[in-house]
């Protein structure tokens, strides 16, 4: 009788081992399930945050903004008729100053134009005399007045201004540039009137 119940001891001690052991592997599957399933949350959360970060890309690739100079382009014009503001010039380095010369242009972005053929085209020539925008005649640029001129000086005194060339004028270098000029006017006179006027004016007082 002690066989049989030592041996009943055995098969309940192992089946209680066996029990165990299958209660830790089922726990060691249910870790791992757990970490398999929380990796594609993960990659989905960052895959989120990529995007987040690629955004203000996608923001500035859809901007419609339309430059300030179309406004001074003729839309559908002859492209050699255009105003300097609405073409970009290669630099003619061969060109002689004061002489005609040709140059490789192309129109800038937003700008349409055609050739003599009423034809679309981006790349164009123009003729123009080689000289820079500060070397031009007076009549092809305007320049700002000085408000300090108010006294008739002798020699003429001089003031620093700032000229624009004209829109339908081409020219070499920068379109804006300072110049010294005289004062030229006065109190309201010019400066010949109103150095005529003093000496008038002192003359008749003596």
């Amino acid at each position: 009788m002690a066989a049989p119940v030592g041996l009943r001891a055995v098969r309940r001690l192992c089946g209680v081992a066996l029990f165990v052991s299958q209660l830790y592997v089922l726990s060691g599957r249910g870790s791992l399930m757990a970490t398999k399933h929380s990796q594609p949350q993960s990659t989905f959360a960052k895959s989120l945050t990529s995007t987040s970060t690629n955004a203000p890309y996608f923001r500035a690739a859809e901007s419609t903004e339309i430059p300030a100079y179309v406004t001074k382009c003729p839309s559908n014009g002859l492209c050699s008729r255009l105003p300097p503001d609405c073409m970009i010039c290669n630099t003619n380095y061969s060109c002689i100053y004061g002489k005609p010369a040709t140059f490789d242009c192309r129109v800038k972005p937003h700008v349409h134009c055609v050739d003599q053929n009423n034809h679309e085209q981006e790349n164009f020539t123009i003729n123009m005399t080689c000289q820079f925008c500060w070397q031009l005649p007076t009549t092809d640029y305007v320049c700002t007045n000085s408000t300090n001129c108010m006294t008739v000086s002798c020699p003429r005194q001089r003031y620093n201004a700032t000229c624009t060339v004209r829109d339908h004028v081409h020219c070499l270098g920068n379109r804006v540039f300072p110049k010294m000029l005289y004062c030229n006017w006065t109190g309201g006179y010019k400066w010949s009137t109103a150095l005529a006027l003093r000496y008038t004016r002192a003359i008749s007082e003596t």
